[in-house]
């Protein structure tokens, strides 16, 4: 009952209720969660500049970007995340998870402010390991991860995010590709903690003909109605990886 409230409160924000806002100031944030595949699009082609015009096109305040190379044979020992943020004029913040091929393959934030604090989780993963890149920020904090391929992994990712999650007083948002759908057993016991922004028919994968919805904006729950005020996401229509581009715009409460 307490979650069916708090939805509805929400859903009243977001279709332009009569609710008194005038009390409070919002800040808009604007955020793309992008699984880059090692920044080759669907042409074969490695091109980072095309990846950063995608987050200058969003205005993108911060980018959760999973499956990044750096330095490695594969994209011709380049940092991709620094390539992508010297293009886009943002702030890299890493978080290798495995040693791959001379070089580092993990996740990264991009923001336009350099983060006031990074914390780099370990999770669990047994086909390769998995991280999850915590950047704090003056207003908001936001959390990006790629979770394992199996079932009982992400199960056992809960509590290691969900512990995260609670040590913060701001906004903390968590998003990335979480390789898992709508309905399934991890994303129904999530929402259990997080409030998940995008709907279902925000299909992001396979980039040329999404037909399933794995990457995902959500927000911490506890006080989600004295930081949220509004929202809304929508999937790009860039082929530049085998994922599309995720991206929300905020409303938070200052």
């Amino acid at each position: 009952m307490k979650r069916a409230i708090l939805y509805l409160f929400v859903a009243l924000l977001c279709a332009g209720s009569s609710v008194s806002v005038q009390a409070k100031r919002v800040r808009t944030l604007r955020l793309t969660s992008y699984n880059i595949q090692h920044g080759e699009g669907l042409d074969k082609k490695i091109d980072h500049a095309r990846q950063a015009q995608i987050l200058r096109k969003a205005h993108a305040d911060v980018a959760a970007i999973q499956e990044v190379d750096s330095m490695t044979k594969r994209n011709g020992r380049l940092f991709s995340l620094e390539e992508i943020g010297r293009e886009a004029k943002m702030f890299s913040t890493f978080a290798p998870a495995i040693n791959f091929q001379g070089g580092k393959y993990g996740i990264g934030i991009l923001s336009k402010k350099k983060p006031i604090s990074v914390h780099r989780i370990p999770l669990p993963g047994r086909e390769e390991p998995r991280m999850l890149l915590v950047t704090e920020f003056k207003h908001y904090v936001v959390a990006c991860t790629h979770l394992s391929l199996t079932d009982e992994d992400r199960m056992a990712s809960v509590p290691i995010i969900v512990e995260e999650a609670r040590k913060w007083t701001k906004p903390f948002i968590l998003t990335g590709d979480l390789n898992d759908e709508p309905g399934m057993p991890f994303y129904k016991e999530m929402q259990k903690h997080f409030l998940f922004l995008n709907p279902s028919y925000d299909k992001t994968f396979p980039a040329d003909e999404p037909n399933i919805c794995i990457d995902h904006v959500a927000l911490f729950l506890p006080t989600p109605e004295a930081t949220l005020s509004y929202y809304r996401t929508w999937v790009g229509e860039e082929t530049f990886s085998d994922h599309r581009p995720l991206h929300a715009k905020l409303g938070l409460w200052k």
